[in-house]
């Protein structure tokens, strides 16, 4: 696709590339910030604050960084107030450096910026076509330590540990000992808890937060119950910032109505915030959400199954779901993979999607965790259909084997910078996943589109992509080897076609059907020149 076209591809969220990271882990942008609220007990490893924040998210979105890795999406881990203490799980203290332990969800944990510096990280990364995807969490408080109190019993229940069973016992129950669940299948209202009135009456905002949360019962009409508090504590974000969607964090571990809700006040913030600021609008997408649905597997289609009930989290509030599946799909060939998601995403999921990964922070057991398959992982990753959740590192190969840490820490190092700097073959990798990124940016087909085989040996397939304005189609070769390869191309490109290779960046012209790249790669990405 030539320049003058690129400023038109428009933004399909079906296909997007999407740059999954623990905002504390990634870049630390201001070591100003990096001790707050007295955290200064000693943690298990990797497993308190290390400095990561929104204003290192904005230098790498400054640097390009972002740009080059063809990310069009960013969805950063939770940034709202978390509890002050720290909780020993067993495996030494830990912080709530993740952010899905909330103390106050209308704060910005300090460790993690100000609300100026999530301004300017949606600005900047708007300037650059990149959405900012938030990630929300309704369905429990943070643990309760000797510093932060336990929520009212009207708004939390302890004890319960789910057992997963049923739908009752993995919604109406605790993750984990010391999580309080939120009471969202309560219809009885709440009055604030009285920690979070004297915090606010501290802070100078009482009066300006009840004002708000008044408007928002009158408008809407919802009885003050715990779900509607948090709904409209996470959806001003979108009212006052401007984000462009929002991951929902534990999803099956609510009623699905509550997503229903979430949703419908997210596009009403969306829509508003757009009236309010028409010179920012993006473009005409709607507000996108995706799900949190642990264990949910493209193969289910749209239902997942809790043994007594199956839910329609598409139904409930949600454009896209995390595919839990994608991991073990990998492990076949990629006509097996292309051919399968491209058949589930055209027909059961028809106006949906899924987010794929190879590694996330929460999985024990990702694709490749001795990051041997870091090139494979990236060829898969990038040119599945359905979105694609680049997880901090996977680009670079970090280790996600830490000696010394317990349980998730051992995903969670911080990213590695030093070796994106300094070591060759890293910087193998990192230009691999930026080649695939930058085609699968470039063109919605890759994504979103419908995957048609030309030849099984060698291996090359058309992705053709069309919306009512709009048609992109791009023919991929992989495992072709170096040297002279010919492809075959007519079924989408005619004769005196020029083409480029966007993976080596060399130029043909298409004769007699075919089109000859001589390459050192083994991978040839067609577009037109």
């Amino acid at each position: 696709m030539n320049k003058e076209n690129t400023s038109k591809i428009p933004f399909v969220w079906e296909g997007a590339n999407v740059y999954f990271l623990l905002t504390d882990r990634f870049c630390n942008g201001n070591p100003a910030n990096d001790l707050n609220f007295n955290r200064t007990k000693t943690p298990g490893k990797l497993r308190g604050f290390e400095g990561g924040d929104i204003v290192g998210i904005i230098k790498k979105i400054d640097e390009g960084y972002f740009d080059l890795l063809g990310i069009n999406a960013i969805w950063l881990t939770p940034i709202v107030e978390q509890i002050h203490d720290g909780v020993d799980e067993g495996t030494g203290l830990s912080y709530g450096f993740h952010g899905y332990w909330a103390r106050d969800w209308t704060a910005l944990d300090p460790n993690f910026g100000t609300k100026e510096d999530l301004a300017n990280l949606v600005k900047k990364a708007h300037a650059k076509g990149i959405r900012i995807v938030l990630d929300g969490v309704i369905n429990h408080t943070g643990p309760v330590t000797p510093e932060d109190p336990i929520w009212p019993e009207d708004w939390v229940r302890t004890g319960i540990v789910c057992d997963y069973k049923s739908f009752e016992n993995t919604t109406m129950c605790t993750l984990v000992d010391n999580l309080p669940d939120v009471r969202t299948e309560s219809n009885q209202e709440v009055a604030l808890p009285s920690f979070l009135i004297e915090k606010w009456k501290n802070e100078g905002r009482y009066e300006k937060e009840m004002d708000s949360l008044n408007a928002f019962f009158k408008r809407t009409g919802y009885p003050r119950t715990p779900k509607y508090y948090i709904i409209k504590w996470l959806t001003d974000y979108i009212l006052e910032f401007g984000i462009d969607g929002y991951r929902a964090d534990t999803v099956k571990h609510t009623e699905e109505i509550v997503w229903v809700d979430f949703k419908k006040e997210c596009e009403y913030a969306f829509e508003t915030w757009k009236k309010h600021h028409p010179l920012e609008v993006l473009d005409q997408n709607p507000f996108y959400t995706i799900a949190e649905v642990y264990g949910y597997e493209i193969s289910g289609g749209q239902d997942y199954d809790f043994g007594d009930r199956k839910v329609n989290y598409f139904e409930h509030g949600f454009n896209s779901l995390i595919n839990f599946e994608f991991k073990l799909d990998a492990q076949n060939d990629y006509e097996f993979i292309f051919s399968k998601y491209s058949e589930k995403l055209q027909k059961d999921l028809k106006g949906y999607s899924v987010l794929n990964y190879v590694s996330s922070h929460d999985d024990p057991d990702p694709f490749d965790a001795d990051r041997n398959r870091t090139f494979e992982s990236g060829t898969k990753l990038l040119l599945s259909p359905g979105m694609s959740q680049v997880y901090y590192g996977d680009e670079s190969g970090r280790s996600l084997v830490i000696d010394g840490t317990e349980g998730d820490a051992t995903l969670r190092s911080f990213m590695n910078w030093d070796d994106i700097q300094n070591n060759s073959e890293t910087q193998r990798i990192l230009w691999h996943w930026q080649k695939l990124g930058q085609f699968r940016k470039n063109h919605p087909a890759v994504g979103a589109g419908i995957h048609q085989l030309i030849s099984a040996k060698p291996y090359i397939f058309s992705r053709t992509y069309t919306n009512a304005t709009y048609t992109d189609q791009v023919i991929i070769g992989l495992d072709l080897g170096t040297g002279a390869k010919e492809l075959d191309v007519d079924s989408i490109f005619k004769d005196g076609t020029p083409l480029k290779d966007a993976f080596s960046g060399k130029e043909t012209t298409v004769q007699n059907g075919k089109a000859i790249i001589d390459s050192e790669f083994g991978l040839v990405l067609l577009e037109l020149a």
